[in-house]
């Protein structure tokens, strides 16, 4: 196993760990910001007001994201599997 594999092999883990999250947090920056322009024009400044909303869109794209993700992360899963016998001879 060379320098190059290591990267490759690092930068697919990398990209996965971002195409996992991704979706997630995205979704949470969306209702994060939403509720921060209703505190700011509704002068309200509860925590669990922010808290709250973002904890359950996280479940809620968890949810429907959740079949996608699993088999991003199986097949990822199945090609890092497949090549280690040629990492090794």
């Amino acid at each position: 196993m060379n320098a190059d594999t290591v990267m490759e092999i690092g930068r697919q883990a990398v990209q996965a760990a971002l195409f996992l999250a991704g979706p997630m947090l995205l979704a949470a920056l969306a209702v994060g910001l939403i509720v921060s322009i209703f505190q700011a024009a509704t002068q309200i400044n509860e925590a669990t007001l922010s808290f709250i909303p973002k904890l359950v869109t996280v479940f809620l794209v968890l949810i429907l994201a959740g079949p996608w993700m699993l088999d991003f992360i199986l097949d990822f899963m199945r090609r890092m599997l497949e090549m280690i016998p040629q990492a090794i001879g």
